[in-house]
């Protein structure tokens, strides 16, 4: 069995399709998605905008992110999958490090992500040892 991996794609859509119907072309691409074994983590739209050069005599388009898990060797029929898509102008897939997974998955959601131990991880944010040094000083 090979490894479940968390990927990205993002896609440019034909936004003329997109306007017509946002949630079937959004329905669409999940179904693909599941089609070919995966499993959908997050999908949304992330903008739209005139594109910096005419693909296929379109000259805007909607970018749409989404994210998912599937094992690897099954990536190769999804894209052939997302290019017959009538509304994929174009589409790229990466594969996620797996420590970026949940932050990654959790800005895409809107959501904030405190990190494995509860803490920002920033420089304020206390060691793991200080932390309980600070408790039992305090009582």
């Amino acid at each position: 069995m090979a490894k479940v991996n968390t990927y990205e794609t993002l896609f440019i859509l034909d936004s003329n399709h997109y306007a017509r119907d946002p949630g079937g072309v959004a329905k669409q691409l999940e179904e693909l998605i599941a089609e070919n074994g995966g499993e959908v983590q997050v999908s949304r739209m992330w903008m739209e905008q005139k594109l910096a050069y005419p693909i296929d005599k379109h000259q805007k388009g909607t970018y749409y992110l989404i994210y998912f898990s599937m094992e690897g060797p099954n990536l190769q029929k999804l894209a052939r999958a997302f290019a017959l898509a009538e509304p994929v102008i174009r589409e790229l897939t990466i594969k996620l490090d797996p420590r970026l997974v949940e932050p990654i998955l959790a800005n895409a959601r809107g959501e904030h992500f405190a990190g494995p131990s509860g803490a920002e991880g920033g420089e304020d944010a206390p060691a793991e040892g200080e932390e309980a040094v600070a408790e039992t000083a305090d009582a």
